[in-house]
């Protein structure tokens, strides 16, 4: 199984209505995306300074289906149209993960 993690950091612009766009444009992906396996969002909490503010973790049965996922023009769409404009910062990583362990 293929994991994916992104921490995404928000402007300090960005307003609450625009980040919950994000949320919910997002929730909408699975249904759109059959590849993703499982699909979680998490939100800061804010408990501590400087922490991200958007976690996403999805996971995929195979590299391609990632690559499905990746690449899909409504996940494309959604970063281009409602992330990057309150974009500060991402950090991402993709790794393999038993399932037995998932």
């Amino acid at each position: 199984m293929i994991r994916h993690v992104v921490l995404l950091r928000w402007t300090p612009q960005a307003g609450a209505d625009q980040r919950q766009a994000v949320l919910d444009a997002l929730r909408r992906l699975p249904a759109a995306i059959p590849e993703i396996d499982r699909y979680r969002l998490g939100t800061d909490l804010g408990l501590a300074e400087g922490n991200a503010g958007l976690s996403v973790i999805a996971d995929f049965a195979t590299v391609a289906d990632y690559e499905v996922y990746r690449d899909h023009p409504e996940h494309q769409r959604v970063i281009a149209e409602l992330i990057k404009p309150i974009l500060a910062g991402r950090s991402a990583l993709q790794y393999e993960v038993d399932p037995a362990d998932a």
